[in-house]
């Protein structure tokens, strides 16, 4: 069981959390909605473990995996290599096997500026899901997508989760990404914002 009570967040002054408890059972998948701006963002950082300067606790497992609004893949490295240096002890094998699933098997040797950012996104969620984690956290990764290439990401991810069944927080200001990939949804509103 992940479990998340963050009695306040603050920054400075600024009070931007509080009050929010939610529990994940393991495979349940749980949409965050909110609008831009609300603490979201913040929100996933604590329960990842990125940020610990809150009031609360967190438990969850060790295994778990991010897929932000950006790739944040290194640039420097290959393909292949943003797969196995994040997973170390994964055999190459089952890096190119993941690859050949997001459909970039020929792309392994290349470097992430040589790739689309359709491309990009999908080697973040090769990466995400190699691992095979226990709590995927999905922050927006869908934003700044045309509605085609969105879809077909979002499929994506769906046979993946399908696949590995990880418990999955998602966090969107879009309902239908919600709907699609929650089975239940939250909101995060107010100031400072609690889940309702």
């Amino acid at each position: 069981m992940i479990r998340i009570h963050v009695r306040r967040k603050a920054f400075g002054d600024t009070e931007v959390l509080r009050g929010l408890r939610l529990d994940l059972a393991p495979g349940e998948r749980v949409a965050v909605l909110g609008p831009s701006g609300v603490g979201k963002s913040t929100f996933l950082r604590i329960v990842a473990g990125v940020d610990r300067a809150f009031e609360g606790e967190v438990q969850r497992p060790d295994n778990i995996a991010i897929v932000f609004q950006e790739p944040t893949l290194l640039r420097w490295r290959s393909v292949l290599q943003n797969l196995t240096l994040t997973h170390p002890g994964l055999p190459e094998e089952s890096a190119r096997a993941m690859l050949r699933r997001v459909g970039l098997e020929a792309k392994a040797g290349d470097y992430p500026g040589q790739l689309s950012l359709g491309q990009q996104r999908r080697v973040a969620l090769a990466r995400a899901f190699v691992g095979r984690p226990e709590l995927l956290i999905l922050d927006e990764p869908f934003v700044s997508l045309d509605p085609a290439l969105a879809e077909e990401m979002i499929a994506l991810t769906e046979s993946l989760i399908a696949e590995t069944r990880p418990a999955v927080l998602l966090v969107t200001h879009v309902r239908a990404e919600a709907e699609r990939l929650g089975e239940r949804i939250v909101r995060l509103e107010g100031s400072p914002a609690t889940l309702v």
